[in-house]
């Protein structure tokens, strides 16, 4: 950017986007200055080195607005976990599941994991039931995205909040 460009001649652009040919270095930075505006290398790998005359406050402003434009538009997904054991009771469970329900109505991704301990390890049909359980109580508010079999002492279910138009 203007003094610190060292190679001479360059290609300068304007202002408005007309090229203005190759000009020397020395040319270049009056025309800038005469406009109070800045020289910017925008092509150093091209022979001889682009240079555009134009305003760095203003393009480094336009810059970092579009940044934080697409930072706003950029959604992140929430998982959420529900646990819950294989000998639960219904009371429990159906606090559990409008919990679950809670998330998924606000968008959110829903994990639901069936802890099993001991003896409960040798009977995962029951996991299977509370995981199908839940499926069913919550069907009208989401779907099952991704249904696992027992890994190690877990079963888990991730539920993803129906689409909306």
């Amino acid at each position: 950017m203007n003094r610190e460009i060292r190679t001479s001649p360059i290609r300068l652009i304007d202002a408005d986007g007309t090229q203005l040919g190759i000009v020397p270095l020395e040319d270049a930075l009056r025309r800038a200055e005469e406009r109070s505006l800045d020289l910017v290398e925008v092509g150093a790998g091209a022979d001889p080195p682009v240079c555009r005359i134009l305003d760095w406050g203003k393009m480094k402003f336009e810059r970092e607005k579009k940044a934080r434009e697409s930072r706003k538009k950029a959604t992140t997904i929430d998982v959420k976990e529900v646990k819950y054991r294989p000998t639960i009771e219904s009371h429990d469970f159906d606090i559990k599941t409008n919990k679950a329900r809670d998330f998924l109505s606000k968008g959110k991704k829903v994990k639901v994991t069936v802890f099993f301990r001991y003896r409960q390890l040798r009977r995962p049909e029951l996991g299977t039931k509370i995981l199908d359980q839940v499926t069913e109580r919550l069907a009208d508010v989401g779907q099952v995205e991704h249904r696992s079999r027992l890994e190690g002492r877990q079963m888990t279910m991730v539920m993803a909040p129906h689409a909306t138009k």
